[in-house]
C-alpha cells in the first residue's frame, strides 16, 4: 500500500465557497511503527501540539488542591471529573506569579491575567507582552495551516480587552477567541455559506468524490477509520445548525436573567472542532478560554442562578454553602478539560493517541478566588508529548516562566529559550 500525505486534503465547492477537508490520522500516513509519518516528502517523528487551556475566577482551594504529592495522591472533589485519566494527567502546585503584583491600574483579574499569560506587568491596556501560547506557536507552528487558533465558549465578562482575551501577539496585541462553533467550523472547512447551516446541504456532498478516490486507496481498518471519521463531521454539522438562533451571535453582557443557558453543549462542540483541527493537522498550538477572567455567567446546568460565577466567588464563599457552590462550578470546569483529554486519547494516530503527542496546561489567573492569590497557583498539566511526567502532583518552588520553559523546551522542544520571571528549568515535570 502506497504511503499516504499527511497533507491530503478533500476538497469541494459549496455554494461559492471552497471546502477543505482534512483527513484524520490514518494507518497509511505513518511508517510500518507508527512512529513517524512514511510519505518521502514528509518523512519524520510526529510533531508535537499544545492546547493552553483556561478558566478564570480562581479556585476553591480546599476543594481543589490534593493533599497529597506524589502518585498517591488523591483526586478531589473538584478533580474527581480527572480521575480516569490518573496516569494522562500531573497536578502542579506552588508556583508563583511575581508579575501579578507589580503595581498597575485596574483590580487584581487585570494584573493577575497578564502576569499568567505573558508574566508582565499588566500596561493599563492589554498584556505585557507576548502570551506563552504565542511563543510556542512562533516556533513550532509555521509548517501548518493555523499557526495558531484561539477558541472559547463563555462570552460573557466585564469589558476590558485583558479579561476577554487568553492569546496575546505582542504587548497591547490581543487575539480574540472565536467563540461561535458555527464560526469555528466555518474557518476550519473554509465554508462561508449558510445552506449548510440551514441543514440543506453537507459540505460532505462536496466532497464525496475525493472521499471515494481516497478511500479506494486504504485497507480495511483505514476505510473504517474514514468512514467514522466523515460521520463524526457530519454529526458535528447537526449539532452545529440545531443551534437556536441567540447562539449565532456575540453576547456582550446579557440582561438580567438573559444568559445563554447551554454552554455544556457549546463547550463540547468547541472541543470537537479543537480535535478536529488537531487530528487533521492544521494547527499545532491552540487556546482554550471556557470562561472568561472575571466572568458573568451563571449556571443554570447545575442549579446555581442567583448570583454569576465572579460573585460567587466572594460573597458567599465563606459560608459552607457557598463553598460547595464553587466546589460545583469548579468542578464542572474540569469535567470540561476531561472531555477535552478523553477526545484527544480516544482519537488514534500512529502507535498510540493523539494525547501522546499533546500537551495541555490548563490554568487560572488566581489560585484562591476569594482572596485572589496569585502565588501557590495551581494548575494541570496532561498528555505525553515529550515525555510528560503524569499520575502525579507535585508542590513545585518556582515561578510561571519557570514551568512553560521547562514545558516549551524540554516537553516540546520548541526553543523557545526564555521568557520574563524565568530563572531555571524545574525538575521532576518531563
Amino acid at each position: 500500500m502506497k504511503a499516504l500525505s499527511r497533507r491530503t486534503l478533500l476538497r469541494g465547492v459549496l455554494g461559492g465557497s471552497a471546502v477543505r477537508l482534512g483527513l484524520p490520522p490514518l494507518a497509511a500516513m505513518f511508517n510500518s511503527n507508527g512512529t513517524a509519518y512514511a510519505a518521502a516528502s514528509e518523512s519524520r517523528a510526529i510533531p508535537p501540539r499544545f492546547v493552553y487551556w483556561f478558566n478564570g475566577n480562581g479556585i476553591p482551594e480546599k476543594y481543589w488542591v490534593p493533599r497529597e504529592t506524589g502518585a498517591a495522591f488523591e483526586f478531589t472533589p473538584c478533580l474527581a471529573p480527572l480521575a480516569p485519566f490518573r496516569n494522562d494527567i500531573h497536578v502542579i502546585t506552588g508556583l508563583d506569579s511575581p508579575a501579578a503584583r507589580l503595581p498597575g491600574p485596574g483590580n487584581s483579574h487585570y494584573p493577575s491575567m497578564s502576569g499568567l499569560v505573558s508574566c508582565q506587568a499588566y500596561t493599563g491596556r492589554g498584556a505585557g507582552g507576548q502570551s506563552i501560547d504565542q511563543a510556542i506557536a512562533q516556533r513550532i507552528g509555521g509548517e501548518t495551516r493555523f499557526r495558531s487558533l484561539q477558541v472559547g465558549v463563555s462570552q460573557e465578562s466585564f469589558g476590558e480587552a485583558i479579561q476577554r482575551n487568553l492569546s496575546w501577539a505582542d504587548r497591547d496585541r490581543p487575539l480574540p477567541p472565536e467563540m461561535l462553533p458555527h464560526q469555528l467550523f466555518d474557518r476550519l472547512f473554509g465554508v462561508r455559506e449558510r445552506s449548510w447551516v440551514a441543514r440543506q446541504q453537507s459540505i460532505l456532498d462536496t466532497v464525496r468524490e475525493d472521499a471515494q478516490a481516497v478511500r479506494a486507496k486504504l485497507g480495511g481498518a483505514d476505510r473504517s477509520r474514514l468512514d467514522e471519521y466523515l460521520g463524526s463531521v457530519r454529526d458535528l454539522e447537526r449539532s452545529i445548525a440545531s443551534l437556536p438562533p441567540e447562539y449565532r451571535t456575540v453576547v456582550e453582557r446579557p440582561a438580567e436573567g438573559g444568559d445563554l443557558r447551554d454552554w455544556p453543549r457549546i463547550a463540547k462542540l468547541q472541543s470537537d472542532l479543537l480535535v478536529h483541527a488537531l487530528a487533521s493537522g492544521q494547527t499545532r498550538v491552540a487556546s482554550y478560554m471556557l470562561t472568561k477572567c472575571q466572568g458573568l455567567a451563571r449556571f443554570p446546568w447545575l442549579g446555581h442562578t442567583a448570583q454569576r460565577h465572579h460573585e460567587y466567588t466572594h460573597g458567599q464563599v465563606e459560608t459552607p454553602r457557598g463553598m460547595r457552590i464553587l466546589r460545583d462550578i469548579c468542578r464542572w470546569h474540569v469535567e470540561e478539560f476531561a472531555y477535552l483529554v478523553g477526545k484527544l486519547k480516544s482519537t488514534p494516530e500512529g502507535a498510540g493517541s493523539l494525547l501522546d503527542s499533546t500537551l495541555l496546561l490548563f490554568v487560572h489567573e488566581h489560585a484562591e478566588a476569594n482572596a485572589h492569590k496569585n502565588n501557590n497557583l495551581a494548575m494541570i498539566a496532561a498528555g505525553h508529548a515529550g515525555g510528560l511526567k503524569t499520575g502525579l502532583h507535585s508542590r513545585l518552588t518556582g515561578t510561571l516562566g519557570d514551568l512553560y520553559i521547562t514545558l516549551a523546551d524540554e516537553g516540546l522542544k520548541a526553543g523557545v529559550g526564555t521568557f520574563p520571571t524565568f530563572d531555571r528549568k524545574l525538575s521532576g515535570v518531563v
